[in-house]
């Protein structure tokens, strides 16, 4: 990706945390754009969806047009979740779920084995999660609070909780319990996970 489209991406990415309203958006913003996070320019893996400069940024936006689309679906058959499901909090959990991934990917060359068997360079990401190592969603969840942002429980705990089972040691009693009570009392958690899912296995298919 370029450095005209990943502008085009990341303007989108600021509209639409601003069209929120919400109190820190500025700070939340320069700590993003911070050298030491690179968020607009960072991969979302090295391996696997998106795994190129400006990679999480689509791959929030994608998982914030999931969000909302999964929203009008589910309120158009259950009325009742609008008021638990606002559109506002979608668009802030499901942009800033991820933010963890920002400060572990450093650009990098590697020798690896072509199709005709020859050694050759090529760009990739080493991955250090030495800066915060406070865990995935987890560590989302802390920055979003960290950089003064006004944003509330149920936002919390989507973004904490968005991996689901996978973020899941099942052998903790007290994350499983943790777990299953978010889920039941603030349905966010649920669209989010699932936004995430479509976004990274469908619409970063290849």
């Amino acid at each position: 990706m370029n450095k005209q489209e990943i502008e085009t991406y990341k303007a989108q990415f600021i509209d639409l945390l601003r069209s929120t309203g919400r109190e820190g958006i500025d700070d939340l913003l320069e700590m993003l754009d911070d050298g030491k996070m690179r968020f607009f320019t960072a991969p979302a893996s090295v391996n696997h969806h998106l795994n190129s400069d400006g990679g999480l940024l689509v791959h929030s936006l994608n998982t914030c047009m999931a969000g909302l689309k999964l929203r009008e679906m589910v309120i158009a058959m259950n009325p009742d979740l609008e008021h638990k499901l606002k559109r506002d909090s979608v668009i802030i959990a499901t942009l800033l779920h991820d933010i963890c991934k920002a400060d572990i990917y450093s650009p990098t060359i590697k020798k690896r084995k072509g199709e005709n068997g020859l050694w050759q360079e090529v760009e990739t990401y080493d991955i250090s999660y030495s800066n915060f190592p406070m865990g995935h969603g987890e560590k989302s969840a802390m920055l979003a609070l960290m950089s003064g942002l006004e944003i509330y429980d149920d936002e919390l705990l989507a973004i904490r909780w968005h991996m689901a089972a996978w973020d899941l040691p099942m052998q903790s009693y007290e994350l499983t319990r943790s777990i299953n009570a978010a889920r039941d009392e603030h349905p966010l958690c649920s669209l989010v996970n699932l936004a995430d899912g479509i976004a990274a296995n469908l619409l970063e298919w290849e």
